[in-house]
């Protein structure tokens, strides 16, 4: 797709160096190309509609110029070369400096790929599709007590031709299906919603071949009839319980990101100059892996033309590294490590996460709630606010339990946690055997770009967190 889209415009290869040697002619310290074309659906299934769908074809090209720690950049979703040289010419406007050090030459690396490289939106036909979400929609009103329900299914599939002045010419095939269900809910008056989902770098018969639809619409039911049953959230210091899966959204965001390479590199990150530093629980060991097959956070290569790779940040409580772009590891003197991502070719690359996670400890989840007196078990959450370089948070359960004398009791609602990341992590005594990654949702954004990620960890006990409650 992206090649025959280059071949449309006449490009080849031999463009591609020579307007590589234009950017590197201006003193650059580094220069890439970006280019991309994708495709991409939605449908929206509401109270048994097709309300909402739609279907968008984009293409364009990236230029950057990195100079020091400046970035000159441009992008143009015109793809003629006068265009495109037009983009470079503003790009490389960050130096001025003549030099004669020609880029390297291209040369394409094969990489083990972590999915196939074929479009979902061919593998259902529309009809299928709509079935899909009709299924979904019959499943759930078999509940009496459902008296809304919306299902989305949304497909993407993007080809990208990275080539830069160090030699890179990769091009990577990247697939992206997910599906998401919400229910509304009604009883003696009282209306809860919620909502489940997930997806990944599959095409639309992942979600048959594992019966995923009908998993979703059950666990969205699930959710949302047990907040039909829950109570005011108590507030005040206590010992907390957090679930395995999704709840490592709370890691990702509090610590996740004070965990990139240009954060520390300006020094505003609570982890900058610290590594070999104990800075959690001696039970922690945290890792940013984009090598997962099929998940929704890994790549083959990153947006730069690295591979991805696992990379420890914490190892048994001591920090080990940070995530790196090629400016930032260049500037740190540090290798790649396979994180510059971006959003698309209208945007520049910088260090992001792929798929972070806490890997398992050696305690059962039965002994952290029978370990608690008076505290609660977070076991799901919505969304939160952070701040990136302090790592304060707060974070809203929507599902949490009581936990009374050793064991789960009333559920929950309005239950917040507030707290800092850096001291969370020392308050984590217990790290349960029962790692799961989240079901593939996730989004993360950072300086306005949103790119997909994964998160996960096993069952945490944290000894002493601040709950926010609503009980009077």
């Amino acid at each position: 797709m992206i090649n025959q889209l280059l071949n449309d415009h006449k490009i080849n290869e031999t463009e591609i160096f020579n307007l590589l040697s234009s950017m590197s002619g201006n003193g650059s310290d580094y220069s890439d190309l970006f280019f991309q074309h994708s495709i991409a659906e939605s449908w929206v299934l509401d109270e048994g509609i097709v309300k909402d769908g739609s279907y968008n074809i984009t293409h364009g090209v990236g230029a950057r110029c990195v100079s020091g720690d400046q970035t000159g950049f441009s992008y143009s979703d015109d793809l003629n070369l006068k265009a495109i040289q037009g983009a470079v010419d503003f790009a490389k406007g960050i130096s001025n400096h003549k030099s004669n050090k020609p880029p390297k030459i291209l040369k394409s690396t094969s990489y083990p790929s972590k999915y196939a490289a074929i479009s979902p939106l061919d593998s259902l036909s529309s009809e299928q599709k709509v079935d899909m979400l009709r299924q979904i929609d019959s499943m759930a009103r078999k509940e009496p007590k459902v008296a809304q329900v919306n299902a989305s299914l949304s497909g993407a599939y993007t080809e990208v031709l990275i080539a830069s002045t160090d030699g890179v010419y990769q091009v990577d095939c990247r697939p992206m299906v997910r599906v998401n269900v919400s229910v509304v809910v009604e009883h003696n008056g009282r209306i809860e919603q919620a909502s489940t989902g997930g997806g990944g770098r599959y095409d639309y018969s992942y979600f048959a071949k594992n019966s995923l639809a009908e998993t979703y619409t059950k666990e969205a039911i699930r959710l949302a009839l047990v907040a039909l049953e829950s109570k005011d959230a108590p507030a005040g210091k206590m010992p907390v319980i957090l679930g395995s899966g999704w709840p490592g959204v709370l890691l990702h965001e509090a610590i996740g990101h004070g965990l990139e390479g240009d954060f520390n590199r300006k020094g505003s990150s609570v982890f900058s100059g610290r590594i070999g530093e104990k800075v959690a629980s001696e039970k922690c060991t945290i890792v940013d892996n984009g090598t997962i097959e099929n998940r929704r956070g890994s790549l083959t290569i990153d947006d730069e033309g690295t591979p991805t790779q696992e990379t420890t940040l914490i190892e048994n409580g001591l920090l080990k590294g940070y995530m790196m772009d090629k400016m930032n590891g260049r500037l740190m003197n540090k290798p790649s490590t396979g994180n510059g991502r971006r959003e698309s070719y209208a945007h520049i690359p910088m260090p992001r996460m792929t798929n972070t996670y806490m890997l398992n400890g050696d305690d059962k989840f039965e002994d952290m709630i029978s370990s608690v007196d008076d505290g609660i078990y977070a076991k799901n959450f919505d969304g939160g606010q952070v701040d990136i370089t302090s790592g304060k948070f707060v974070f809203s359960a929507n599902e949490a339990y009581l936990v009374k004398n050793g064991k789960i009791t009333t559920p929950i609602k309005g239950a917040t946690l507030i707290g800092s990341g850096d001291e969370v992590l020392h308050q984590i005594s217990m790290v349960g055997d029962d790692l799961k990654l989240d079901p593939g949702i996730g989004v993360c954004g950072k300086d306005g770009q949103s790119v997909p990620v994964g998160v996960g960890q096993p069952s945490l006990k944290v000894d002493t967190l601040t709950v926010g409650g609503t009980q009077l």
